[in-house]
């Protein structure tokens, strides 16, 4: 998450410049980056996911980029978890992902104004301890866990305020599809559904 943030600060402090295109004329290359905090659905009861994107905007409207996000709520099973990972004293649900963003902006200008978005990438589902480390620590000892990978696509679309030059503050909803899900208590229908959050946009548009 780290490295989210501070790709996220270098892609807001981007200016713009006037590069040449194949087809004639000049194009306008910027960047920004946006911090993001989505509500959504985990194993039937409500997630919060915190996260973020940022990325190269071009001529004001196409994004290419990176994203991802992490679940921070305290979701849990209704299937009695420990007597299958009984190294697990009290295991959670985490949840993180990540992949590349590419992103369209409808009248880019105007006040209030629409995007379309997707992500493509993978992240990992897991078992964890509670108040142990993350799930990318050892197996075994502080951060035990179960974990296994998965492929993630997530189209999306906002509604986007201009606050002012540098600023952005949108409305956004999204699908999560998730596959490969294959873990006792879990599958991928647990990690497929809609998100609704905002999104606080820092850069040159």
């Amino acid at each position: 998450m780290k490295k989210l943030f501070l790709l996220i600060l270098l892609f807001s402090s981007l200016s713009f410049s006037q590069r040449e295109s194949f087809f004639g004329g000049n194009v306008e290359s910027g960047g920004f980056g946006a911090v993001s905090l989505k509500c959504t659905s985990i194993k039937n009861d409500f997630g919060l996911l915190v996260g973020g994107y940022g990325g190269w905007l071009i001529d004001h409207q196409l994004l290419l980029g990176a994203g991802g996000y992490g679940l921070t709520t305290n979701n849990r099973s209704e299937y009695d978890v420990k007597n299958i990972y009984s190294f697990l004293r009290d295991p959670k649900i985490s949840f993180g992902y990540g992949g590349g963003v590419i992103e369209y902006y409808i009248y880019p200008f105007k006040r209030v104004h629409a995007s379309v978005s997707v992500l493509i990438g993978g992240g990992r589902v897991a078992y964890t301890e509670s108040g142990a480390g993350d799930y990318f620590e050892a197996e075994y000892g502080e951060g035990r866990h179960v974990s296994n990978t998965v492929f993630v696509f997530e189209p999306g679309a906002s509604v986007e305020f201009n606050i002012n030059e540098y600023a952005k503050l949108g409305i956004i909803g999204s699908y999560r599809l998730v596959n490969g899900v294959n873990m006792y208590g879990v599958s991928n229908s647990d990690f497929r559904n809609f998100s609704a959050g905002i999104s606080l946009k820092f850069g040159r548009f």
